[in-house]
Protein backbone atom coordinates (compact mmCIF):
# COMPACT_ATOMS: atom_id res chain seq x y z
CA UNK A 1 0.00 0.00 0.00
CA UNK A 2 1.47 3.07 -1.27
CA UNK A 3 0.91 6.56 0.00
CA UNK A 4 0.14 9.33 -2.51
CA UNK A 5 1.96 12.16 -0.99
CA UNK A 6 4.96 10.34 -0.02
CA UNK A 7 8.02 10.74 -2.04
CA UNK A 8 9.65 7.40 -1.21
CA UNK A 9 6.60 5.61 -2.31
CA UNK A 10 7.09 7.65 -5.58
CA UNK A 11 10.49 6.38 -5.64
CA UNK A 12 9.89 2.51 -5.06
CA UNK A 13 6.90 2.78 -7.66
CA UNK A 14 9.69 4.25 -10.24
CA UNK A 15 7.69 7.22 -10.70
CA UNK A 16 9.96 9.64 -8.10
CA UNK A 17 13.31 10.78 -8.87
CA UNK A 18 16.10 7.84 -7.72
CA UNK A 19 19.04 6.36 -7.85
CA UNK A 20 18.16 3.02 -7.01
CA UNK A 21 21.03 0.69 -6.22
CA UNK A 22 18.78 -2.79 -4.71
CA UNK A 23 15.20 -3.82 -4.59
CA UNK A 24 12.97 -7.01 -4.74
CA UNK A 25 9.69 -7.67 -4.17
CA UNK A 26 9.35 -6.05 -1.16
CA UNK A 27 11.92 -3.49 -0.80
CA UNK A 28 14.21 -0.75 -2.20
CA UNK A 29 17.60 0.95 -1.90
CA UNK A 30 18.44 4.29 -3.58
CA UNK A 31 21.14 6.80 -3.14
CA UNK A 32 20.51 9.43 -0.57
CA UNK A 33 20.59 13.01 -1.86
CA UNK A 34 21.91 14.26 1.00
CA UNK A 35 24.89 11.68 1.82
CA UNK A 36 26.86 11.77 4.83
CA UNK A 37 29.94 9.93 3.42
CA UNK A 38 30.66 8.47 -0.13
CA UNK A 39 27.56 5.78 -1.25
CA UNK A 40 25.06 6.61 1.61
CA UNK A 41 21.96 5.09 0.59
CA UNK A 42 18.19 4.48 2.26
CA UNK A 43 16.40 1.08 2.25
CA UNK A 44 12.63 0.98 2.72
CA UNK A 45 9.87 -1.19 2.35
CA UNK A 46 7.68 -0.94 -0.73
CA UNK A 47 4.85 -0.90 1.55
CA UNK A 48 3.94 2.09 3.11
CA UNK A 49 4.54 2.76 7.16
CA UNK A 50 5.62 5.56 8.98
CA UNK A 51 8.08 4.45 10.73
CA UNK A 52 9.22 1.93 13.76
CA UNK A 53 6.22 2.32 15.62
CA UNK A 54 4.14 1.13 12.50
CA UNK A 55 6.17 -1.01 10.27
CA UNK A 56 4.72 -4.53 10.30
CA UNK A 57 7.03 -6.86 11.58
CA UNK A 58 7.25 -8.75 8.54
CA UNK A 59 8.69 -5.77 6.81
CA UNK A 60 10.55 -4.86 8.94
CA UNK A 61 12.56 -8.14 8.77
CA UNK A 62 12.71 -7.87 4.57
CA UNK A 63 14.12 -4.52 5.30
CA UNK A 64 16.73 -5.25 7.54
CA UNK A 65 17.85 -8.17 5.32
CA UNK A 66 17.83 -5.56 2.91
CA UNK A 67 20.11 -3.36 4.36
CA UNK A 68 22.70 -6.54 5.60
CA UNK A 69 22.72 -7.13 1.63
CA UNK A 70 23.68 -3.78 1.01
CA UNK A 71 25.90 -3.03 3.68
CA UNK A 72 28.12 -6.34 2.09
CA UNK A 73 27.88 -4.66 -1.51
CA UNK A 74 29.62 -1.32 -0.13
CA UNK A 75 32.55 -3.41 1.32
CA UNK A 76 33.01 -5.29 -1.16
CA UNK A 77 32.53 -2.77 -4.24
CA UNK A 78 33.56 0.91 -2.67
CA UNK A 79 36.00 -0.80 -0.44
CA UNK A 80 34.47 0.88 3.01
CA UNK A 81 36.10 0.09 6.12
CA UNK A 82 32.66 -0.09 8.09
CA UNK A 83 28.96 0.93 7.99
CA UNK A 84 26.33 2.25 10.40
CA UNK A 85 22.44 1.49 10.10
CA UNK A 86 20.70 3.96 11.64
CA UNK A 87 16.90 4.62 11.76
CA UNK A 88 15.40 7.38 12.51
CA UNK A 89 11.90 7.18 14.30
CA UNK A 90 10.16 11.55 14.73
CA UNK A 91 11.11 14.69 14.61
CA UNK A 92 12.79 14.84 17.90
CA UNK A 93 15.26 11.59 16.30
CA UNK A 94 16.11 13.54 13.07
CA UNK A 95 13.34 11.79 11.06
CA UNK A 96 12.19 14.51 8.30
CA UNK A 97 10.47 11.69 5.67
CA UNK A 98 7.45 9.70 7.31
CA UNK A 99 8.35 6.49 5.66
CA UNK A 100 10.09 4.11 7.39
CA UNK A 101 13.65 3.88 6.57
CA UNK A 102 17.14 2.89 7.67
CA UNK A 103 20.29 4.70 6.62
CA UNK A 104 23.15 2.74 5.38
CA UNK A 105 26.33 4.73 5.64
CA UNK A 106 29.55 3.52 4.87
CA UNK A 107 32.37 4.50 6.96
CA UNK A 108 36.11 5.08 6.08
CA UNK A 109 38.94 5.36 8.31
CA UNK A 110 39.70 9.07 8.94
CA UNK A 111 36.10 10.04 7.55
CA UNK A 112 35.15 13.36 9.55
CA UNK A 113 31.31 12.04 9.72
CA UNK A 114 30.79 12.06 13.89
CA UNK A 115 27.52 11.61 15.83
CA UNK A 116 26.63 14.77 17.61
CA UNK A 117 28.09 13.63 21.21
CA UNK A 118 29.52 10.43 22.53
CA UNK A 119 28.60 8.04 25.02
CA UNK A 120 28.93 9.02 28.63
CA UNK A 121 29.35 6.82 31.43
CA UNK A 122 26.31 6.90 34.01
CA UNK A 123 25.60 5.68 37.27
CA UNK A 124 24.39 2.11 37.93
CA UNK A 125 21.94 2.74 40.10
CA UNK A 126 20.44 5.01 37.25
CA UNK A 127 20.88 2.37 34.84
CA UNK A 128 19.13 0.23 36.93
CA UNK A 129 16.08 2.93 37.37
CA UNK A 130 15.19 2.99 33.71
CA UNK A 131 16.09 -0.43 33.35
CA UNK A 132 13.39 -1.31 35.71
CA UNK A 133 10.99 1.44 33.93
CA UNK A 134 11.54 -0.82 30.81
CA UNK A 135 10.64 -4.07 32.23
CA UNK A 136 7.48 -2.68 33.45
Amino acid sequence: MADEDCIFCAIASGEGPGEIVDRDKHTVAFMDINPWTRGHALVIPRTHSKNIYEIEDSDLGRTAAAAKRLAIRMKERLRCDGVNVLNAAEAAAWQTVWHFHLHVIPRYDGDPLEVPTRPEPVDADEIAAVAAELRG
